[in-house]
């Protein structure tokens, strides 16, 4: 058993190690998302996850997440990766090279591409958006792929600072917003028949 009244600075100094310790853990569970969802309400105004539409071979097509911006409509694709990340535009794998390993994923550019002409393909008047979002302990050390960025650059890029002016934006593109709900639902319809 440890006596701490011979060491007056050994339990506060155990108070801060667990502190730090539980600090770590919220970073490495939980604040990802908490950033996430942040950048997400400061540039959406609403949001579809896990969305699935029609694509252009009479087949479907899964979104991870379909947001409505003043700018339009913005395809998303999350990527939480630790380490250093190799990929480029022509690079059919990407290479993930983290503290305790190496592992490789399929280029997601190609995929993106294909999501976006399919929400293209419904709502032809507005304009549609793709960016994969890597998530913060994910470094690029030999140049960023093209419609790859962080969560600031997507922040930066999509954001609006002057909150009205965007919801007039909005309101524009909401119709065509509807016309992807209605795409969605028609779809998940035509399963519930199977």
């Amino acid at each position: 058993m440890t006596n701490f009244e011979g060491s007056p600075w050994l339990l506060p100094l155990a108070a801060i190690g667990a502190l730090l310790l539980l600090w770590l853990v919220y970073r490495r569970f939980f604040a990802h998302g908490g950033s996430l969802e942040k950048a997400l309400a400061a540039i959406g105004f609403d949001h579809i996850n896990a969305l699935v539409i029609p694509n252009a071979d009479e087949g479907e097509i899964q979104i991870d997440k379909l947001i409505l911006t003043s700018q339009g409509l913005l395809i998303l694709e999350v990527k939480d990766v630790q380490g250093v990340v190799f990929g480029s535009d022509k690079m059919q794998d990407w290479t993930v090279i983290a503290a305790d390993r190496r592992y490789t994923f399929p280029n997601p550019q190609p995929s993106l591409y294909d999501r976006i002409a399919a929400v293209r393909q419904i709502v032809r008047q507005v304009p549609v958006s793709g960016r994969v979002v890597f998530l913060d302990g994910a470094e690029f050390t030999k140049g960023v792929p093209d419609l790859v960025c962080n969560l600031e650059e997507l922040v930066a890029e999509f954001g609006e600072p002057d909150k009205a002016a965007a919801k007039f934006k909005v309101e524009a593109f909401r119709p065509h917003w509807e016309l992807i709900q209605k795409a969605a639902e028609q779809r998940s319809g035509s399963h519930s028949r199977l």
